[in-house]
């Protein structure tokens, strides 16, 4: 696929900010100031950007944990994810998230989801919305190679095939669920085949090379929102950190095999291109630099920013107007109490 100049250097400039972020979110989280669990898709670059890349304004994004570069391909700004890492009120799902839970519903992000495949029944749903609305849109569901083997991708990919939703499942096969090869936890390795059980398209690529994510999501995309054509579309890459920030990945993965597969590094892979098109060193020595300070700012906005009220940490669990419905399950509720007395004591 050809992509012009310009195009590729954004997209460059994407994947170098992807890449920073993480180092960056690394580094402060063994600080102890980044809480909870958080899982980099650092080496996954070409098929984050590429991916996101391939969806309209309107269309619908959802996907698993490892979720700050699909949030900032998406185009959420580095300082609302970074304070989201934090708990800070002005990151983007305002400190309730964390890591794993980012959201940005404006920019059709709904969101990473920290349950293995718990993700897939949710895009389902949101493209059977899509149906019922009678919208031309479709849904890009992302999960990892280890969720295929949960109840949720079949229960999914049944229902997507027999309603005819327009819904792409991408599966990121990095090669890894946690700390379990695909061999070893997949009886079949080239995973898209398993869309064949359900009738539906499927194709599987090199996830490291940019145009060809591009390419293969733009095409599959449009099939599902012109013709209702749900598919899955395996790219196989590989992540250089491990499964999590607490996982040094060395347990499961030789140094010569990570090192292997940092050959194929897709930051250097579209540098190459973008030099053999004649763009200088120092042009792309400088798009890296402003990444560089790009995430740097947005660590020190981070920092700088409050946190959430404690008041206003279920804002948002219940619709309006269902106060009544949640009144009678309140402690004591049942007999008419204000508060819950224990008679005797706690310990009896």
């Amino acid at each position: 696929m050809e992509i012009s100049k310009q195009t590729l250097s954004r997209l460059y400039e994407q994947m170098l900010l992807i890449r920073s972020f993480e180092t960056a979110s690394e580094r402060e989280y063994k600080a102890a100031l980044i809480g909870g669990y958080c899982h980099l898709s650092s080496g996954q670059e070409a098929a984050t950007v590429g991916s996101t890349y391939a969806l309209e304004a309107d269309d619908r994004l959802i996907t698993g944990y490892r979720c700050h570069g699909f949030a900032l391909a998406r185009g959420v700004p580095p300082e609302a994810v970074m304070a989201e890492l934090f708990g800070r009120a002005g990151g983007c799902a305002h400190g309730r998230g964390g890591s794993m839970h980012l959201l940005d519903v404006g920019r059709g992000y709904f969101g990473g989801w920290g349950i293995v495949a718990g993700q897939l029944p949710i895009a389902t749903g949101l493209a059977l919305a899509l149906v019922r609305q009678q919208r031309r849109q479709c849904v890009l569901c992302e999960l990892g190679d280890g969720a295929v083997n949960m109840g949720a991708w079949h229960e999914s990919l049944n229902l997507a095939s027999v309603w005819q939703l327009p819904v792409v499942f991408l599966v990121m096969n990095n090669e890894y669920g946690m700390g379990t090869s695909v061999e070893r936890a997949s009886a079949v390795t080239d995973l898209h085949q398993r869309a064949a059980a359900y009738g539906m398209r499927s194709e599987r690529i090199d996830g490291n090379d940019l145009p060809a994510v591009i390419e293969a999501t733009s095409d599959l995309t449009a099939a599902a929102r012109d013709d209702r054509t749900p598919s899955v579309l395996e790219l196989v890459t590989y992540r250089f950190r491990g499964h999590s920030v607490a996982d040094p990945g060395l347990s499961y993965r030789t140094t010569e095999e990570i090192a292997e597969h940092a050959k194929h590094d897709p930051l250097q892979r579209v540098r190459a291109t973008l030099v053999a098109a004649g763009v200088s060193e120092d042009e792309l020595n400088a798009l890296a630099a402003e990444a560089e300070q790009r995430v740097l700012a947005a660590v020190e906005w981070a920092r700088a920013d409050a946190a959430p009220e404690v008041s206003e940490l279920a804002k948002g669990m219940y619709a309006p107007g269902s106060a009544a419905q949640f009144a009678g399950m309140l402690a004591g509720a049942p007999f008419g109490e204000r508060e819950l007395v224990f008679a005797g004591g706690l310990g009896q």
